[in-house]
């Protein structure tokens, strides 16, 4: 069952990539969100300009200081948050922010390691723990029955690479060791937070993007930005309780943990 519309949604690590494209998505449709916050660790700076550009076009986007790994930055971003929806819960946060550093089995250290599941594991647990309150507000407001993003939802960037089963020894090659391993990690705790929340009527999913041409991916990847948030946009719209708990790609198949 297609999602009803989304009232209010967040994106972390909005600047540049497939972030700042999943806002301009959300900014085009035909019935645009209310509210749409976006936020970066730098919203002054030169790389969030185009976010900027976009705020003096659109009333209905708020852009947002945080920094996923310092617990003071995302109880303010929260509390900003919460301000500007005036009463009303938070429909669909994405955890999009991450780090993928070259990284080898050989090289790796300990806090090579460390940084990066700061990153892509930490800072989405304590971006989601943060505005956990703001989710079920949305969904105890929501008339919708069963999940979807247009009650409650987190949404994790996940990615193939962190699928144990399926990792691809063709793109071993890639080194990214430690990425991978963070991912892995992530994909645990979006299967935690399914079991935790799932009655308060939050979907919790994880969200293979694809390879694509990002500062993170690479310019031989598989896809466009364009293609992967188009991909994305779509089975953002289609998933239900059906996908809680469960990573998929950008285009609504399972991939198995």
């Amino acid at each position: 069952m297609p999602a009803s519309h989304i009232c209010s949604v967040l994106v972390t690590g909005s600047n540049r990539g497939i972030g700042l494209e999943l806002v301009k998505r959300f900014l085009a449709k035909p019935n645009p969100p209310k509210v749409v916050f976006a936020t970066c660790r730098d919203p002054v700076g030169a790389r969030a300009q185009e976010l900027r550009t976009l705020a003096s076009k659109h009333p209905n986007l708020a852009i947002l200081q945080l920094e996923t790994t310092d617990e003071a930055s995302v109880k303010a971003a929260a509390k900003q948050a919460e301000a500007r929806l005036g009463g009303a819960g938070l429909n669909l946060l994405i955890n999009n922010a991450g780090v993928m550093p070259a990284c080898t089995l050989e090289s790796a250290t300990a806090k090579d390691m460390l940084d990066v599941y700061s990153t892509n594991l930490v800072g989405p647990m304590l971006v989601a723990k943060e505005f956990l309150p703001l989710l079920k507000k949305a969904a105890q407001a929501s008339k919708e029955k069963g999940m979807c993003c247009g009650k409650a939802a987190i949404i994790n960037m996940s990615t193939i690479l962190g699928s144990i089963e399926k990792t691809p020894e063709q793109y071993f090659f890639i080194p990214v060791v430690s990425y991978r391993c963070s991912k892995a990690a992530l994909n645990m705790l979006t299967k935690c937070q399914s079991m935790g929340y799932r009655d308060d009527g939050i979907l919790c999913t994880a969200i293979h993007p694809g390879w694509v041409k990002t500062e993170l991916g690479s310019e031989q990847a598989d896809l466009t930005v364009e293609e992967s948030v188009n991909g994305i946009m779509k089975t953002l719209c289609s998933l239900s309780e059906k996908q809680h708990g469960i990573l998929v790609t950008w285009e609504g198949n399972v991939l198995p943990w």
